[in-house]
């Protein structure tokens, strides 16, 4: 009996290690800072690409340019 005790405990530490585990990988994936850095490098890149970009630079053009029209009338 005193066998079946011992690999019952070992199997609970091996389970209580692995839990540990996985809760540390959890909270690293769900990390604020990680989640802020993913979602600034994706929308970089989405800035970057020229079919984004260059609609976005007119845009802005466009709306400064209306507003000093508008301003200096």
């Amino acid at each position: 009996m005193v066998r079946d005790q011992e690999s019952i405990e070992r199997d609970i530490e091996r389970a209580r290690d692995g839990l540990a585990a996985t809760l540390d990988q959890l909270g690293e994936r769900a990390s604020p800072r990680r989640l802020a850095d993913s979602a600034k490098t994706s929308v970089r890149a989405t800035l970057a690409e020229p079919k984004v970009k260059y609609p976005l630079i007119g845009a802005g053009a466009l709306i400064g340019a209306l507003l000093l029209r508008k301003l200096l009338r």
